[in-house]
């Protein structure tokens, strides 16, 4: 296999929110929220991604996208793309 190519070995569902972040891990202190690797994006359309720093941006991609950002949350406003999943590596 490549060297370059990304690994992922964690996955979580990308329901878009505009006030819920991703949920990696729940634990006796609550939940933990860690910013993906990357987004996999099934269909065409657009992406409103926040990073860790509340900054949103709007990406448009097409179906089979691999965008590699660390985002927190995929927002509901301004996101047009469906079937996506928060990839990680850990």
């Amino acid at each position: 296999m490549n060297g370059n190519v990304a690994r992922y070995n964690v996955w979580v569902p990308v329901v878009p929110s505009d006030t819920v972040p991703f949920v990696v891990a729940m634990s006796s202190t609550g939940e933990t929220v860690l910013p993906c690797d990357a987004i996999w994006c099934g269909t065409a359309g657009t992406i409103t991604a926040v990073m860790q720093n509340g900054a949103a941006v709007q990406f448009t991609v097409v179906a089979g996208t691999i965008l590699p950002i660390a985002a927190i949350r995929v927002n509901l406003t301004g996101t047009a793309a469906t079937l996506m999943v928060a990839l990680y590596q850990r």
